[in-house]
């Protein structure tokens, strides 16, 4: 079932720079929220404090809270591996693994997590890639290498990988930033059958594609090159996009700068 998401009082640093900084928000289940903002001003930190990757980065550590409906993703004892399988991420760029087929790639975390007969393996693998709007277009092929496949359908392939473990959450991170317009087409349509089931948040530096697939949306910004990023910002989509109650975040939608 997915999840709420409630964070309070978030700050990250990379060693002793704070990227962002007092961050809280919360993030509603079975909604899409996007975050927009200018480059370099922690959207995507921010983004990886939620499943705990941004520690794996050398330096990078976090004060504040991260809440799961009731878990604190911080809390003493929590396993950072048991919140990235709740919490699901799907990169810039498409990164099926390039040695595995298709259907090994789907099956990948699920073989990691567990073990599985072939039929249960089977049976989750196209229900993954159905899901994810490639089992027609994959069926015949499944043991051909997922790197074979098109930048949109890699993209496809991960979301079908990211799924098939059954997160509450999924992160996305500028999904479509690498893709053709056909294929951001396919993606955004993907974006909003998914919210049916799943928690999603995603970065973008679109932003006809966040006013298209998002609920609500969070602005963020920095004061000066070199100074923490925080939320400006966060409503419905629509009243960002149309009355928002900071200036600075129509000067950001307007292209008055970023």
């Amino acid at each position: 079932m997915a999840k709420r998401i409630d964070v309070s009082g978030l700050t990250a640093y990379y060693s002793t720079f704070k990227a962002i900084e007092d961050i809280s928000m919360t993030v509603e289940p079975r909604s899409v929220t996007a975050f927009i903002g200018p480059s370099g001003c922690g959207k995507s930190t921010f983004l990886r404090t939620l499943n705990r990757m941004h520690e794996v980065t050398p330096g990078g550590r976090v004060e504040g809270k991260v809440m799961l409906d009731d878990e604190n993703l911080y809390g003493s004892g929590v396993d950072p591996v048991t919140v990235r399988r709740e919490v699901g991420m799907v990169f810039q760029r498409p990164n099926p693994f390039p040695t595995m087929s298709i259907f090994d790639n789907v099956a990948a975390g699920l073989r990691l997590n567990g073990s599985y007969k072939k039929s249960e393996l089977n049976d989750v693998v196209e229900k993954s890639l159905r899901g994810a709007n490639l089992w027609d277009e994959v069926k015949d092929r499944l043991n051909r290498p997922g790197s074979g496949l098109s930048g949109g359908q890699q993209q496809r392939l991960c979301i079908a990988r990211a799924i098939a473990v059954e997160p509450k959450v999924l992160l996305m991170d500028e999904p479509c930033s690498a893709l053709d317009p056909i294929s951001t087409l396919a993606i955004e349509d993907l974006i909003g059958e998914l919210k049916e089931h799943f928690t999603i948040v995603i970065v973008t530096h679109n932003m006809q594609q966040a006013a298209r697939v998002s609920d609500r949306t969070a602005f963020f910004n920095l004061a000066a090159v070199g100074q923490p990023g925080k939320l400006i910002e966060i409503d419905d989509t629509e009243r960002i996009f149309s009355n928002p109650s900071v200036q600075a975040t129509e000067d950001y939608i307007s292209g008055r700068f970023g």
